[in-house]
């Protein structure tokens, strides 16, 4: 029963109902016998402004998280960034300080890396092809780049994103082969959507069929669409024999992430 006394957090995005953290958050908070919650809040683009206004006056607030299309807004309206957001533009997560004071990170890509490697997916040396450059996908990128993949091939509709997010990582990353353009049809240990292709049922596949049949075995394909658990891109990697990772596993797994950095849950870990 959320009282008076209850500290709250929040998760803002729109569409909201496919998210999954407040039903994570709400399940522990429960669980430990904490008098905390987490509210899930459908915001329109246009209100993200008033909304982180609102919030540094929001007294029982502790903190938000942030999903699609909100992450690069707040990015760019909050006090303070991580380095791996301000390289990112994008904040998936706020901490809200008694002060009203707002800091910010980004989560996705640790939350997509602890999912792999749930899955046996080690990222050392191995080819990746994602699909989506925009907040997801960036932290997804980066992420991958840190943990020591060999090359990156970057898809995006918007064919000028993925170019610039290839030429960031180069400079950063100068080990790494990245490269950006239409998907290839070629082989790779790990292929991403981390774009909403598959939330629809009217949508495409992210990549063409022939992709996924070029994969590694051992390969992983793996989604960031939540709803529906299993996207027709996970359902044909599964008909071949490869290992999937489904949305809510990525959801799940940066939980323990997302609570340090709003301060509402200790150093321990999802492992």
């Amino acid at each position: 029963m959320i009282g008076s006394t209850t500290r709250l957090v929040a998760m803002i995005g729109t569409p909201i109902a496919q998210v999954k953290s407040p039903q994570n958050f709400n399940t522990r908070f429960a669980a430990n016998h904490e008098d905390r919650a987490m509210v899930p809040i459908d915001l329109r683009p246009e209100q993200v402004e008033d909304f982180v206004r609102s919030v540094r006056g929001w007294e029982n607030l502790d903190g938000f998280v942030v999903t699609i299309p909100h992450k690069t807004a707040v990015a760019r309206l909050i006090d303070e960034l991580t380095p791996r957001a301000q390289f990112l533009d994008a904040a998936n997560v706020v901490r809200r300080y008694p002060d009203g004071r707002l800091c910010g990170d980004n989560t996705d890509g640790e939350g997509f890396l602890q999912a792999a490697k749930a899955n046996g997916f080690s990222a050392a040396d191995k080819s990746v092809l994602l699909v989506g450059a925009g907040a997801a996908g960036r932290a997804i990128a980066h992420a991958l780049a840190e943990a020591g993949i060999s090359g990156l091939f970057i898809s995006d509709i918007d064919e000028a994103r993925a170019a610039t997010l290839a030429s960031r990582l180069a400079t950063m990353f100068p080990d790494l082969a990245v490269e950006a353009g239409t998907a290839p049809q070629r082989v790779f240990d790990l292929v991403v959507n981390a774009s909403p292709c598959g939330m629809n049922a009217a949508d495409p596949l992210p990549v063409p069929a022939a992709v996924i049949a070029l994969m590694s075995p051992d390969g992983l394909a793996a989604d960031v669409v939540t709803s529906p658990e299993r996207t027709p891109f996970l359902e044909l990697a599964a008909q071949r024999g490869l290992k999937t990772q489904f949305g809510h596993e990525m959801a799940k797994a940066q939980l323990f992430a997302l609570g340090r950095a709003m301060g509402v849950i200790g150093g321990e870990t999802s492992e």
